[in-house]
């Protein structure tokens, strides 16, 4: 007995062919045609319990066929192909009402499991509207498969307000997704707010959140609204979660169980309507078993998980994400460039410690400072290789960083054990040797870029707040030099 009947659209025999045999043997019944026009004629007639199509016909697109096909028969699935396997795509196909988008290629057996669901529990798709495809400024770039189970979760969670927890190494774009969420979803008329706890005090950290009444601490000289406040209605985006003090967790957690909040120095509670994305580079669970994060606190916004790949593990992607760098500096007024193939294969050979956010600043400063219209593989290497010929030399009786850090750190661990004798050494290895490197080499690149932080965190990697942080903590004097 048949299982359904599926409708099959490509313009490619050889995909149409591969679709009838492979749903054939999984026991349904299969139609398959190469143009937008035969497709319609079958659904308008009442045929097909499932549709697989391409998204580019030679006829037409089936994403403006998707609307048509949801006003006659609301209840068919529609599975959405694609080759364009942008973040875009994948947007457009939930937007457009389509039950699920696979891009390609794609594996047989998740389609005829895809195919299996649809045809057993159908269902309406979410209200349609509209899309910006963001021109340039498209939030998120890549054709990798780390990307595309991304840009499908994304598509399914736009029209929901579940809590997101997105998780990645620093650079992987986490609040780019965070801004993605709100700008496509059902919130995105709302403000999108954002605060990185790491970069504020921790004794300020709830006024922030929470907002202030007069009087409520010294210098408190009127009432301040707080994030919380600012994002109703709308996204509020809590980035470096982990950094978070535990005493506004416990304000939160209520915030997250309860829908409401009160201000420092407050009494009325204020109930809020936002949607919370968090962040993080760290390991929650580890903090948790350290007791420095609530674990009832990351449950509650840990309900959709979402881990960023870092860039080494979809280096696949770097050529779009080049290419995609250089239009945007072109657009903001740089000179028009053109990167090498060349130069393109040592950017993929990279094991890119900043990430995403690395590869672009590496771009923007190759657009910059660069007078040649084409980026060769000679400027690349120069650039990986520290061997920039723009680099300002190290200022006068600055610190400076080992040359050999492998060495440095050899000779550290030797002098450290041997203080012990028998004895054994203290737990937390990894995070001294850390703080003996982490002195000398933010010291040195800050003398090297004569005190220019901005400069300073793009050469290491790091974002500007995190090495204010840095200086702040490890009390590093910055050397500033006049020429």
């Amino acid at each position: 007995m048949s299982k359904g009947l599926v409708l099959v659209a490509d313009d490619d025999a050889a995909i149409r062919t591969v679709l009838n045999q492979a749903l054939s043997r999984a026991g349904y019944e299969v139609r398959v045609t190469s143009n937008i026009a035969t497709l319609w004629r079958w659904v308008s007639a009442g045929d097909g319990d499932l549709v697989i199509t391409d998204v580019v016909m030679p006829d037409g697109d089936a994403f403006e066929l998707l609307p048509r096909i949801k006003r006659l028969r609301a209840e068919l699935p529609v599975v959405v192909m694609s080759a364009q396997n942008t973040f875009i795509t994948a947007i457009k196909a939930s937007e457009k009402g389509a039950y699920e988008y696979l891009p390609k290629p794609f594996d047989l057996q998740e389609l005829i499991a895809i195919a299996g669901r649809a045809v057993s529990e159908p269902r309406r798709s979410p209200r349609e509207r509209g899309i910006d495809d963001g021109g340039d400024r498209m939030p998120l770039v890549g054709r990798s498969p780390a990307m595309q189970e991304i840009y499908r979760l994304l598509a399914r969670l736009m029209q929901t307000d579940l809590t997101v927890m997105i998780t990645g190494e620093s650079g992987t774009g986490k609040e780019l997704v965070a801004r993605a969420l709100h700008d496509y979803g059902k919130r995105r008329n709302g403000p999108f707010v954002a605060i990185n706890m790491a970069a504020i005090p921790k004794d300020l950290i709830e006024s922030e959140l929470f907002g202030h009444e007069k009087g409520a601490f010294t210098g408190a000289q009127h009432r301040s609204s707080g994030r919380f406040e600012q994002a109703e209605g709308g996204t509020l985006f809590l980035d470096e979660i982990g950094d978070m003090p535990m005493d506004a967790q416990t304000r939160l957690l209520r915030v997250l169980q309860q829908g409401e909040y009160t201000t420092v120095g407050g009494r009325t509670p204020i109930r809020t309507d936002v949607r919370i994305v968090a962040a993080t580079n760290k390991d929650l669970r580890v903090l948790i078993n350290q007791g420095l994060f609530r674990e009832d606190l990351f449950y509650r916004l840990n309900v959709v998980p979402l881990r960023l790949p870092p860039l080494r593990e979809r280096s696949e992607d770097i050529p779009d994400l080049a290419n995609h760098f250089l239009a945007l500096a072109e657009k903001d007024g740089l000179a028009h460039k053109q990167i090498e193939a060349e130069a393109i294969d040592l950017l993929r050979r990279y094991r890119w410690p900043g990430n995403v956010r690395e590869l672009e600043n590496l771009i923007r400063r190759l657009s910059a400072l660069y007078p040649q219209e084409v980026i060769t593989a000679e400027i690349v290497e120069a650039e990986l290789r520290g061997n920039d010929p723009f680099a300002t030399p190290s200022a006068p009786d600055a610190g400076k960083a080992p040359t050999d850090i492998a060495s440095a750190a050899e000779i550290w661990l030797a002098d450290y054990f041997s203080s012990y004798g028998n004895e054994t050494p203290p737990p937390g290895l990894y995070h001294r040797v850390l703080r003996q490197l982490e002195v000398p080499l933010i010291t040195a690149t800050l003398a090297a870029t004569r005190g220019n932080q901005l400069r300073a965190a793009d050469l290491l990697g790091l974002n500007r707040n995190t090495l204010r942080k840095k200086i702040r903590e490890l009390d590093i004097q910055v050397i500033r030099t006049i020429r």
